[in-house]
């Protein structure tokens, strides 16, 4: 029975990633369909729960918190075979007045059928809301009257705001350009989502007792004696060439950083100036400022004096071999990419992208055109949304110059300041007559606070800001994590094979090893705040700030578990750096932007949180893995006390193998609870959330030691571990970077 339950086991789990590589290549509906629909992988799922009920009759476990997980979890996979058997989905398309009573259902086979309502429904109206002073979608509401002959009943929908009539379930789902029109989910399901919820919350109690169970075994790891006794002291880290040009024009660093304060419409969000300037230059540059000069004059330069600056050397030219077919510099200029013969160079390669040559040459054109455009916007001024007004329904709009003004759209003194001010504060520029710019810099605040209704940031939001731009967190951290990570994991390896101890150095070490990376916790932490500061909530909204939390959950549980295991705190500077360090090497985007509607969720927050917990928890047992191999390579003159500390570090990666498996679940399905109240279906295979799956399905196999005694075992267990990281890695990177979903942050 064993080996059934291994094969059914190892045949799901290949099952599913496989069939993320071929969603990536023939579509989702063909996965949907093949494999995930197919009666073979529901059949699979039955044996397994089966297999596994039998087998855990045959062991006779009596452990609560054991047999409430496997309970919960046959529970779960009967309301999955409920929905699929028996529930129906559809869209309801309704228009302002128009009463229907049907819906298109969606079929098995991937087509659709209508289907009657239990009711009548009418479309009452249907509004956008706005983040303020943006055209960034907040949310959107349907108002309907809905009527099943004995009824009426008026009711809305909204993103996360289900509307529930005659065990109908209603979702927000899109709308018609005209927004006379809206689209409804229609979600049917009264037997599998109460089956469904109730496994959840039986997993979830069963998870938390799996940490509490005092006969359970994650106890029995914190009650070792090798911890009340230190003998983890053993392990304790003490620890721990351009062309030459004439000058272009180069504001004064005082005019730009005033320039610098005023406001803009920037990533559909208002930002200081100084934001969009920084973001330029790096786009450009790579880097934050240019020759000493500050992201503000470099932007005013190229603003106000585009043919100097045109001959500037500063944009990147990453691809070699993009270097190499147009002959560029590694820094080239605007005038690199204009040829008199040829035009702009990039315009034949950027047409055939367009026809289908998508290879990493032709991308890379796409992407150095990219950043020719932006010069170009900011020369015309479109990228300059400077200029808040309120139109005649009290909503403010930010314009740029170039904004199409429609007669009586704004007063014509407002419409004159618009199309004429940067041509006015461009021609003191010119003259060098700074203080008349200084004042009409002063004159535009003004304006904009007169104008810009609530839509300004606050101040306190505003100075995090430019903190945030001022400090580049994830750079000097993940050089300072880094840097204490390898010197103390160095440190307590030498410690590990040396024959003498030397407990002053070793605790004068560990202090400033503690001290290092509580200031650079400190640090992190500031710039998680600033960020919500700035956003207005949590940052967990793109790549770049889901890598910024897991190294703040990495430091904070290796500060945890480094009160008994010294060890962990080199671990955990280790993975907080190379966290730091991806999120740095330009991998991700930083700006902050705007959630999309259906994700301004605390359902999603949560979701989103605990699973970065999870990650942070496993790559510390990674992490002991690769300490406990080396260890194994390097200590074989002294078998016994290597095979000590080998074990030694089992118990330790143990110790956070549980809570991660723990996290890791309630993280899973808390989005699948969000992901049904937001789009009406709680689990849809989406490839992020099936390598979640598969990652959880991967670790929890080391956990089964009555079942597979061969993990009791440390090499074994530590091998298992590392490679078992290798689907934690192609959950966050491998989806984000090469299959993609809807959960990719690439």
């Amino acid at each position: 029975m064993k080996r059934a339950i291994a094969l059914t086991y190892s045949l799901i789990v290949a099952t599913m990633a496989t069939a993320t590589w071929i969603e990536h290549f023939r579509g989702t509906e063909f996965v949907a369909r093949h494999l995930y629909g197919a009666w073979w992988f529901t059949l699979l799922w039955a044996l397994l729960a089966a297999l596994g009920v039998a087998w855990i009759v045959k062991r006779r476990v009596r452990r609560w918190s054991t047999l409430l997980v496997h309970a919960a979890f046959v529970v779960i996979l009967l309301g999955a075979l409920l929905t699929h058997l028996t529930a129906s989905r559809g869209i309801v398309h309704l228009r302002q007045g128009a009463t229907v009573d049907t819906y298109l259902a969606e079929r098995p086979d991937g087509s659709t059928e209508e289907l009657r309502l239990p009711f009548r429904i009418t479309l009452d109206s249907f509004r956008v809301h706005y983040h303020a002073g943006t055209t960034a979608e907040r949310d959107y509401t349907s108002h309907f009257t809905v009527s099943d002959g004995q009824t009426v009943l008026r009711g809305e929908t909204a993103m996360n705001r289900i509307f529930t009539f005659r065990s109908v379930r209603l979702y927000q789902n899109a709308y018609d350009p005209d927004m006379a029109g809206s689209y409804l989910a229609v979600n049917t399901d009264p037997y599998g989502i109460p089956v469904t919820y109730t496994g959840y919350g039986l997993l979830f109690a069963a998870l938390v007792g799996l940490l509490i169970d005092p006969r359970g075994t994650f106890r029995r790891l914190l009650s070792d004696a090798r911890l009340r006794r230190g003998a983890f002291l053993v392990l304790v880290l003490l620890s721990i060439g351009r062309e030459a040009s004439a000058d272009p024009l180069i504001v004064p660093r005082e005019t730009a950083d005033r320039f610098g304060r005023l406001h803009l419409l920037y990533s559909d969000r208002i930002a200081p100036v100084q934001t969009f300037a920084i973001d330029f230059t790096k786009k450009l540059y790579g880097r934050a400022s240019y020759r000493g000069l500050t992201a503000e004059q470099v932007l005013m330069g190229r603003l106000f004096d585009p043919r100097g600056w045109d001959k500037e050397p500063m944009i990147r030219v990453k691809d070699a071999a993009l270097r190499r077919q147009l002959r560029l510099p590694r820094y080239a200029s605007v005038n690199h990419f204009f040829s008199p013969d040829r035009g702009y160079i990039l315009g034949t390669y950027l047409m055939e992208y367009e026809q289908g040559q998508r290879d990493a040459f032709h991308t890379a054109c796409v992407d150095m055109d990219a950043k020719i455009r932006l010069i170009m916007s900011l020369r015309d001024g479109s990228a300059l949304a400077l200029f808040p007004h309120a139109d005649v329904y009290g909503a403010v709009r930010w314009r740029h110059p170039a904004t199409p003004l429609s007669p009586g759209e704004l007063p014509r003194m407002d419409a004159l300041f618009l199309r004429s001010y940067l041509s006015l504060l461009r021609e003191q520029i010119v003259k060098a007559d700074y203080a008349t710019a200084n004042t009409l810099i002063e004159k535009l605040d003004k304006y904009q606070r007169l104008h810009a209704g609530g839509t300004l940031p606050s101040p306190m939001a505003e100075r995090a800001e430019r903190l945030t731009n001022a400090f580049p967190f994830a750079t000097v951290l993940f050089i300072v994590n880094l840097t204490v990570g390898l010197l103390a994991l160095l440190y307590t390896i030498r410690q590990l094979v040396r024959r003498h101890d030397a407990p002053r150095t070793d605790r004068l070490v560990r202090r400033a090893t503690l001290g290092l990376l509580l200031l650079s916790f400190a640090a992190l932490t500031l710039c998680e705040v600033l960020r919500w500061i700035v956003a207005g909530r949590a940052p967990v909204a793109n790549g770049y700030e889901t890598m910024l939390l897991i190294a703040w959950f990495t430091l904070l549980f290796a500060f945890v578990a480094g009160r008994r295991f010294p060890i962990a705190l080199p671990f955990g500077a280790l993975i907080s750096g190379f966290f730091l360090l991806v999120s740095h090497l330009a991998l991700m985007d930083p700006r902050i932007t705007p959630l999309m509607p259906v994700l301004g969720s605390p359902l999603l927050s949560l979701h989103v949180s605990v699973i970065m917990m999870a990650y942070a928890l496993l790559s510390l047992t990674f992490i002991c893995a690769l300490t406990a191999l080396l260890l194994a390579a390097i200590g074989r003159r002294d078998p016994e006390r290597t095979a000590e500390r080998m074990d030694a570090l089992r118990l330790l990666s143990l110790l956070f193998l549980y809570p991660a498996l723990v996290t890791l679940g309630v993280g899973i399905f808390v989005g699948a609870i969000w992901a049904n109240v937001s789009w009406g279906t709680y689990w849809s295979w989406d490839p992020k959330e099936t390598w979640a799956l598969i990652t959880f399905m991967v670790y929890a196999v080391v956990i089964h030691t009555h079942t597979w005694p061969a993990f009791r075992r440390p090499m074994a267990y530590h091998v298992y571990l590392l490679l078992s990281f290798l689907t934690l890695l192609m959950t966050y990177f491998g989806v984000n970077y090469l299959l993609g979903g809807m959960h990719s942050y690439a």
